[in-house]
Order: C-alpha cells, then sequence, then structure tokens
C-alpha cells in the first residue's frame, strides 16, 4: 500500500497586471515581445531624467508631458530693445542772454514754438544766462539723467559761449551735454537779416547805387574772436546785398558806435541808410541802435524763419560732432 502524496498540485502563474488601468487586469498580455516593449519605453523614461554627469535633472525640465501635450503654448518672445535710432534725441536747451525788457522773453518763446512746429516731438527748452526764468542752471537741473545739446541763443565766440556755458555744463555733471556752435556766421543768419531790412523798408532797386549803405549794429564785446564773427556777417550781408556797403557798430565795448558809423557813411554820400539790428530779441542795446537810425532800424532777428532753421541746424550739427576734437573745431570755425 502506497503512501498518499504530499506534493502540491502546480498552479497556472497569475495573468499579469495592467498598471495603467488603476486595478488588476485580467487581459493577459499578447506576447513577450509587447512587454519587452513597455519595459524598454519605461527604461527611456527614466533614463531621460538624467544627466550626462549622473545627477538628476529636474522634473519640471523633462516631464514628457510638457513636450507632448499639444495644447501648451510657447512662450512669448522677449520685446526687443529699442534701438539707438528709435530712442528719444537729447533736448535742445536754448540759452538766452536775458533781458529786463518784456518783450524779449515773448521773442524768443515765439522763436522756440516755431522750432518746435518745424521737428514736431523734440523737446525744446530754455535757460538764461541772468535776468529771466528760468535760469540755465534750473533747467539743466529739470533734466538730470538726460542728455541736452546747449545751444547759445547768441552770434558770436564771446564770453558767455566760451566760460559760461561749459562752466554751467561742468556744473551739471547728471546731465550729458553737448554745446552747440553760436548762430553767426551763417548764411541763414543773413537770411533773416535781410529780411528784416525788407520789413523795415529797404527797396532791392538800391542795390548796387551810390547813396545806400546799411549799419550792422551788434552788441559788442571785447573777445576779438566775436568782433570777428561781427565783420564776417557784415561782408556776407553786403554780398546779399548786391554790394552795399555794410559796416559793423557796436553798442558797448568795441567801435565805432552807431552813431558814428552812420556819421563816417554820410560823409561819404551814403545818405540813404538803414539799420539792421545784429540782435536776437529786443532789449536795451537794440533800442538804443534804432534810436540812432535816421529812418525806421530793422526789428531784431527774434523768430524769423530762418532763424528757427539756423537752430535747428546747429543742434543737428553739434550731435553729427561725437569727439571733444571736434566741438572745439566747431566753435572755432562757427
Amino acid at each position: 500500500m502506497t503512501e498518499p502524496s504530499t506534493q502540491q498540485p502546480r498552479r497556472s502563474p497569475l495573468p499579469p497586471t495592467d498598471t495603467h488601468s488603476g486595478g488588476r487586469s485580467t487581459v493577459p498580455l499578447d506576447s513577450t515581445a509587447q512587454l519587452l516593449a513597455r519595459i524598454t519605453a519605461q527604461l527611456g523614461t527614466q533614463l531621460s531624467l538624467v544627466s550626462r554627469n549622473g545627477t538628476r535633472r529636474p522634473m519640471h525640465r523633462t516631464r514628457p508631458s510638457d513636450t507632448l501635450r499639444p495644447s501648451a503654448a510657447p512662450r512669448p518672445p522677449a520685446a526687443p530693445r529699442p534701438s539707438p535710432a528709435e530712442a528719444a534725441p537729447p533736448t535742445l536747451l536754448v540759452v538766452a542772454h536775458g533781458s529786463r525788457d518784456p518783450q524779449a522773453l515773448r521773442t524768443v518763446l515765439a522763436l522756440l514754438d516755431r522750432v518746435r512746429d518745424l521737428r514736431p516731438g523734440l523737446d525744446v527748452r530754455l535757460g538764461h544766462i541772468e535776468l529771466n526764468q528760468p535760469l540755465l542752471p534750473d533747467t539743466l537741473d529739470g533734466l538730470r539723467g538726460s542728455d541736452a545739446v546747449l545751444l547759445p541763443l547768441l552770434l558770436g565766440r564771446g564770453h558767455h559761449v566760451k566760460h559760461d556755458l561749459p562752466a554751467a555744463a561742468a556744473a551739471a555733471p547728471s546731465v550729458r551735454t553737448r554745446i552747440a556752435a553760436p548762430l553767426g556766421p551763417h548764411p541763414l543768419l543773413v537770411e533773416a537779416l535781410y529780411g528784416r531790412l525788407v520789413e523795415a523798408g529797404w527797396d532791392p532797386a538800391d542795390e548796387g547805387g551810390r547813396r545806400a549803405a546799411v549799419v550792422l549794429a551788434a552788441a559788442g564785446s571785447r573777445d576779438p574772436d566775436s568782433a570777428q564773427d561781427t565783420r564776417r556777417t557784415a561782408r556776407m550781408l553786403a554780398e546779399r546785398l548786391g554790394g552795399v556797403p555794410v559796416v559793423p557798430a557796436y553798442a558797448s565795448a568795441a567801435t565805432p558806435t552807431v552813431p558814428a558809423a552812420l556819421r563816417a557813411l554820410a560823409a561819404r554820400g551814403r545818405h540813404r541808410t538803414f539799420v539792421a539790428s545784429y540782435f536776437t530779441a529786443p532789449g536795451r542795446f537794440a533800442s538804443a541802435a534804432a534810436s540812432a537810425a535816421p529812418r525806421t532800424a530793422a526789428v531784431p532777428l527774434g523768430a524769423h524763419p530762418a532763424m528757427a532753421r539756423l537752430l535747428l541746424h546747429r543742434y543737428d550739427q553739434a550731435l553729427s560732432a561725437t569727439a571733444p576734437s571736434e566741438m572745439v573745431s566747431l566753435l572755432a570755425s562757427a
């Protein structure tokens, strides 16, 4: 009689689970090839989380879902920085002398409005050396951190251009400044002088005549460069008038005076004489020169259209001179 066997009967293996369904699946895998494919895919995902040096990459950078989501919108590109050409141009800071004559400030403001009309969008401001508000240091104080071109509303290379403006710029280091050349001499300035003479009664028929003459009445300066600039403007105006004599004369600091120049011309038979006001705005010197004229004197240059164009020309000229040596050359040859 044999003993009963204690060996348990062999059970068939359980079907593999499908972990993606959230529970145990009763559906067996179709083949060994599919099982190997799943293992390979899982290994690929894990390996993608490891960098070449063996460290684990952050999950938020390498999650497959981030790269596979069709609804994930790309990040918008960063806004481009404005090019230098698109940046705001430097402020045009017009530097006037200042006067106690109330007409002076109104005239200068009218000139600046004409400049703004010619170049909309340009920041145009005003500063005075003395006597009027705003004073130049106050205007510079309001431009901290900005670029500005200091443009002297002056007609030659005198003390204010050579000393006062550089000193004001040096006292405002928070403003990046350039100093433009004075207005004269320049053909646009001559055009403004000619226009004012015509308004005062100058007859083009007098051009080339033996009786006509013009006294160019200027403020005057002890600086020889300033006197040289005035003489050069007188020669250019004489050419514009067809060869009529133009004699420079001064209200202060230099000779001849306006009355003395008128007497000298009369002695030469030049009795049809006009006084051209070589002043940017009304003031004490302009009034004194006009009172000496034998007939109506031309008004100061003021807001003549050629003056507005000249201011913008000097502004552009200063911007194109990038090196300090070029700025010195501009001031020396203006």
